[in-house]
């Protein structure tokens, strides 16, 4: 009978004490920073190079011409040997697959989009004269799917052959770690742009003080450095050649203690423009197409100032009713916070007459991640019927795939289909170029309506 008792019975409190180990101090919290950090090093070590860069993987001519440029296989390959002054691929044998880097397949997809036929599309939809758009991906909830959208929609954007910025906002760094990349301090994360719209905005006042006679606010000496940065000194280039990288590490996290005691000081500080106008200043918003933003899973400054700069919000939860619970109280925190910026603002804007604050996105879209139709389809179709058009019609199944690939540390576009077996690869990439295709259309959208609205034909 005793083997059939739960393993929460019978445990012995002497056997349990001398499985314990010793109590652990802040020693042992150094000691077990240390372990995280060496098998961080070697996990992300993985899939680098020798020089410890790490490498995107090629792409063969049946991945080019069924997922990146819509031509025949046959064709392509006609093409090649019609130009040969078009990249040509490599080849393991002479008679084997040819495989092309991606910076390749962009060349071949820019020579098709300017030669080929005119009713395919070999190039992405972008309006002239308009600038990135930009895309917050946002959530407190932790374990949604949040980086791990942003990153497979960034990655999605650059196969389809747009010029992509992310920008990590969350202090714990996972979009950083996707990347490989490795950011030293805080003044190589966005704390210095957010610190510089501030001492910009400071100087402004102490004008003002110099003017009525007053005494200035001595700007200290990490305000008059950040002063000096702009966003293209904190730009990493990825393995990616269209991506591009500002990171995040820890020591970001200080920015959340850091702006409230600003704006204190200058209570006429922005600090939900501080993204937006940097960026547009130092022209990074006329280098992209677009901007992928990932926030941290807590509605604080820093997330404050990611929505505010967005033009699209994308929040991730999953197909359960706490998730579903806890999103909604996100929207309310959302609103609430928002809402209260505008009535605190506006309050002074009417007295003197100017005019009022509105924030406005393009669009707000909730996304359904980690799916399992099998057990989760009833609540999704409940969940579809209260939210509407603000759901995104794709919902973003779970794969063995996308497990493989966060254990190797890298996206799903990075895994080589070699790996699997086509149609093993196939039904688990489908379920984020869904994803991306439902983003697309959204994106496009939105541009469109931007060109009709700026009297564009």
């Amino acid at each position: 009978m005793s083997g059939d008792l739960p393993p929460y019975f019978n445990i012995s409190p002497d056997r349990a004490m001398t499985q314990l180990g010793h109590p652990t101090g802040t020693p042992g919290l150094a000691e077990i920073s240390e372990n995280y950090r060496r098998g961080r090093q070697d996990l992300m070590g993985r899939g680098m190079e020798e020089g410890g860069n790490r490498q995107l993987r090629p792409f063969s001519t049946w991945e080019i011409t069924k997922y990146l440029i819509p031509i025949a296989p046959q064709h392509f390959r006609r093409v090649l040997r019609q130009n040969p002054a078009l990249p040509q691929g490599r080849s393991e044998s002479e008679s084997g697959a040819k495989w092309f880097t991606l910076d390749e397949v962009l060349r071949l997809r820019a020579f098709f989009g300017a030669e080929g036929s005119k009713s395919k599309e070999y190039l992405p939809y972008r309006p002239k004269d308009l600038p990135a758009k930009i895309v917050a991906v946002a959530n407190f909830k932790g374990g949604v799917g949040k980086t791990s959208t942003c990153a497979h929609l960034a990655m999605s954007a650059a196969l389809d052959g747009y010029r992509v910025l992310m920008i990590d906002l969350d202090s714990q760094g996972s979009l950083t770690s996707i990347f490989g990349a490795q950011v030293e301090d805080e003044w190589q994360t966005v704390f210095p742009l957010l610190a510089r719209h501030y001492a910009e905005t400071l100087r402004t006042d102490n004008q003002r003080r110099t003017d009525r006679g007053e005494t200035p606010v001595a700007l200290d000496d990490s305000l008059a450095d950040a002063l000096k940065i702009k966003a293209p000194d904190l730009i990493k280039r990825t393995h990616w050649p269209n991506i591009d990288l500002i990171g995040a590490q820890l020591n970001l996290y200080w920015a959340e203690f850091q702006i409230p005691v600003w704006r204190m000081a200058s209570r006429g500080w922005k600090l939900w423009d501080a993204l937006t106008e940097t960026l547009a200043a130092d022209g990074v918003l006329d280098q992209y197409d677009l901007v992928f933003l990932d926030t941290p899973p807590a509605l604080g400054y820093l997330t404050i100032n990611g929505l505010a700069a967005a033009d699209i919000v994308l929040v991730p939860f999953g197909a359960s009713f706490l998730e579903f619970d806890s999103t909604g109280r996100f929207f309310d925190m959302l609103h609430s916070t928002f809402s209260s910026i505008e009535e605190s603002e506006n309050i002074a804007a009417r007295a003197l007459g100017r005019e009022e604050l509105h924030f406005e996105w393009d669009a707000i879209r909730a996304v359904m991640t980690r799916y399992d139709a099998s057990q989760q389809a009833e609540m999704a179709a409940l969940i579809q019927s209260y939210l509407g058009q603000t759901l995104s019609p794709h919902r973003q199944d779970f794969t063995a795939l996308i497990g493989q690939a966060g254990e190797q540390v890298h996206g799903i576009y990075e895994a080589d289909y070699r790996d699997f077996n086509r149609e093993t690869y196939a039904r688990g990439r489908e379920t984020f170029d869904r994803t991306y295709a439902a983003f697309k259309s959204l994106l496009l959208g939105i541009w469109r309506r931007d060109e009709l609205e700026a009297g564009k034909p």
